[in-house]
């Protein structure tokens, strides 16, 4: 019985291992992926003709704002009012009735000053993938600037390099200063080893549709 139990044992660390080394190289590619194509400074992107705002809660999972989501807003209209971009795509979570991502991230923006006109929702951007595809397939963008965290733009423009699309990212900030970042960076290494797996099986986004004009 030990015997097995020893056994099992070691090829349950086999297996780990194997794992942590799958989930490196995952993460090694996804970096490799953003390298050189992300800005920290709204004065020192170049111009492009859209951006593409990806969705997040306003409420963080714990309760009380979201940093996250309230970043990605201010530096989404700070690029706007610098002259960095000259339309957005907002994408975001609109599976329930009840919960709109999109149509949150567009009124905080027109109260920051964004005109209403300039701003395209798409209430289908359900995961990163989903959001970097449709903004070329569905509103016809095949260069973007993308406004996340550092981190997930990294993930972002693995996938714009994966699907064809020529993108550049603008970081808002990056991990919280806090413990809870540790568990939000592990769940992150995971996404990203689920990002190449996607790649590798050319997975589709959840939604198609009608293409949309956006000028």
């Amino acid at each position: 019985m030990k015997r097995l139990l020893r056994k099992a044992f070691k090829w349950f660390l086999i297996v780990c291992a194997l794992c942590a080394v799958v989930c490196l190289v995952c993460n090694i590619i996804v970096l490799q992926a953003s390298k050189d194509k992300l800005y920290n400074c709204v004065n020192d992107v170049p111009h492009r003709h859209t951006a593409l705002l990806l969705g997040t809660s306003p409420i963080s999972r714990w309760g009380g704002p979201n940093p996250y989501y309230y970043n990605r807003i201010d530096t989404m209209a700070a690029l706007y009012h610098a002259g960095k971009v000259d339309r957005i795509i907002v994408s975001g979570d609109n599976s329930t009735k009840d919960y709109n991502e999109p149509e949150m991230m567009r009124a905080d923006l027109v109260q920051r000053g964004v005109p209403d006109s300039v701003i395209y929702a798409d209430y289908a951007g359900l995961k990163t993938l989903d959001s970097m595809v449709r903004a070329k397939e569905i509103f016809g963008q095949d260069s973007i600037l993308v406004v996340s965290q550092k981190f997930h733009n990294e993930r972002a423009l693995y996938y714009a390099q994966a699907y064809g699309i020529d993108a550049i990212g603008m970081n808002a900030g990056n991990w919280r200063g806090d413990s809870r970042r540790y568990i939000m960076m592990a769940r992150e290494a995971l996404a990203r080893t689920k990002a190449v797996f996607n790649t590798l099986i050319g997975k589709r986004p959840k939604y198609g549709g009608e293409t949309i004009d956006i000028g």
